[in-house]
């Protein structure tokens, strides 16, 4: 329990919470429908995409920047943070969120608010064919993290916040067709509890919890394998200090790098 005590803990809490709210604020906004007519995919995987991105360079540093209890998730299973931070970061996450889409039904004309951009299945996809859909496009997504936050690599080439966020633009170029591009459910809670609308809800949990959980073990155990012990995970998984656990640095799922220098 060391971490409640420690001042950059509550910092990196605070950065979730305030990253995702920005989050939601923003993509959430560039969906919603100004004018008749069909809505721009491009600017909706657009908008998403580089406000993530901008926040992986704005708290990057702090917290990891991951904006996603999903993601959150995926290091948890790869024994990359403590239990306490994982639970700690989920409902930062998640109030952030709720925060993020209640600004933007305050600050929004009623005749254009609608469902918020809640995220919904297109007519004629199943619960099925949306959960994986949800799972392949969260396990892209958390493979791309992992890989550019990865502090083994030498030589890494371009930004880690544009990989991000062009990672996930992608996601929402497909998937918006079939699900909406959920890949996050704190942007998926958010618009339900404000519109007071589950249905199909649970699809965009278990579809990126499931993705972002392979896409750890695809990643840190059989793509690049992290060479720790079992004693060395549930050290980490305990929240450990870093001199308790032999001599491992405290790992928040944050990239390296964005310690040392601007992207």
């Amino acid at each position: 329990m060391w971490e409640l005590r420690s001042a950059s803990f509550w910092r990196a809490i605070f950065a979730e919470f305030f990253a995702t709210l920005f989050y939601v604020f923003f993509g959430l906004g560039a969906s919603l429908r100004w004018a008749p007519g069909p809505l721009h995919v491009l600017q909706v995987a657009l908008a998403f995409g580089l406000a993530l991105a901008t926040l992986v360079q704005a708290v990057g540093h702090i917290s990891g920047a991951h904006v996603n209890p999903a993601v959150t998730f995926a290091f948890l299973v790869g024994s990359q943070m403590s239990l306490l931070r994982a639970i700690c970061y989920m409902v930062a996450q998640l109030l952030g969120a709720v925060a993020g889409a209640a600004v933007l039904y305050s600050v929004t004309p009623l005749a254009v608010r609608g469902n918020l951009a809640l995220n919904t299945l297109h007519p004629g996809v199943s619960v099925g064919q949306a959960t994986i859909v949800e799972i392949f496009l969260t396990l892209q997504f958390v493979l791309c993290i992992f890989a550019t936050y990865d502090e083994r690599r030498n030589g890494r080439l371009g930004s880690v916040a544009l990989a991000v966020g062009f990672s996930l633009t992608l996601g929402h170029l497909f998937g918006m067709y079939y699900t909406g591009a959920g890949m996050n459910p704190a942007r998926s809670f958010a618009p339900a509890i404000l519109t007071r609308n589950f249905t199909n809800h649970w699809v965009y949990w278990v579809g990126p919890v499931i993705g972002a959980g392979l896409g750890s073990l695809l990643y840190d155990f059989l793509l690049f394998p992290r060479l720790k012990s079992v004693s060395e995970r549930l050290s980490i998984l305990k929240g450990a200090r870093p001199s308790e656990s032999n001599g491992q640095p405290e790992v928040t799922g944050e990239p390296v790098e964005l310690k040392t220098q601007a992207l």
